[in-house]
């Protein structure tokens, strides 16, 4: 399998090449300019394994919700190079590949991704660790104020990303002892974009371009919950 795939919903911009299992990563943290570097890095990636688009099997991309501009732009370089290769692409949500990448790095099983939305409010959803170590949803993505944003079932959580930083002593208050601790310093990444493309792509759920569409959330843009990629994970 070959999946390249992008993610430009935060500060983060990165790109990430799976090829025949291994994962090769582009990432840095840059404010702006996501849409000059992530062309950039699609080209180091496929350039360094001797690829070029049309050998891809897909393209994946963060779908989000996130940074409106990154997300579009995001969604514009994968449906456009898809489109001229004749790919189909993959959308993941942002959150979920957020919820991945905590669990690669924290162990945590039960995971609650935020972002700052802006607005005194936050894109917010809740993932278990299910089969294939894959996150799947326990809380429907959505985005509220910390007060208001759903809680998640018994048990205990671990949260992850830039909303933690903005709302982690009032999102901790709700949460209680439920609350095992907390990572505001976390992105999004490609390479759990990819991860998670992978499973979808395996699974049938590939679209045509035109068909990968972003998630905005805010504003009734998009559905509030979820791609049919994200809804084959639930069962």
């Amino acid at each position: 399998m070959k999946l390249l795939a992008i993610e430009t919903a935060t500060e983060a911009c990165s790109a990430a090449l799976l090829m025949d299992g291994e994962t090769r990563l582009r990432y840095e943290i840059r404010p702006r300019g996501h849409s000059e570097l992530i062309l950039r890095m699609m080209d180091d990636l496929l350039n360094e394994a001797g690829l070029k688009i049309r050998d891809l099997d897909a393209m994946a991309f963060g779908r989000g919700p996130g940074s409106f501009t990154g997300v579009r732009i995001a969604t514009g370089v994968a449906q456009g190079a898809a489109f001229a290769a004749e790919l189909p692409v993959v959308p993941v949500s942002t959150l979920a590949a957020l919820a991945q990448r905590a669990y690669r790095e924290k162990g945590e099983r039960n995971l609650l991704p935020a972002y700052d939305a802006r607005m005194g409010e936050l894109y917010w959803a809740g993932y278990r660790i299910g089969e294939k170590e894959l996150v799947t949803p326990a809380i429907p993505e959505q985005v509220a104020s910390a007060g208001e944003v759903e809680l998640p079932p018994e048990g205990k959580w671990y949260g992850a990303g830039s909303g933690w930083g903005r709302c982690g002593e009032r999102l901790g208050e709700r949460l209680g002892n439920a609350l095992l601790g907390y990572i505001p310093q976390m992105f999004c990444s490609a390479r759990e974009v990819v991860q998670l493309a992978a499973a979808d792509y395996e699974a049938g759920l590939a679209v045509a371009p035109e068909r990968a569409l972003p998630v905005y959330l805010r504003n009734r843009v998009a559905r509030k919950m979820n791609t049919p990629a994200e809804a084959g994970r639930r069962k």
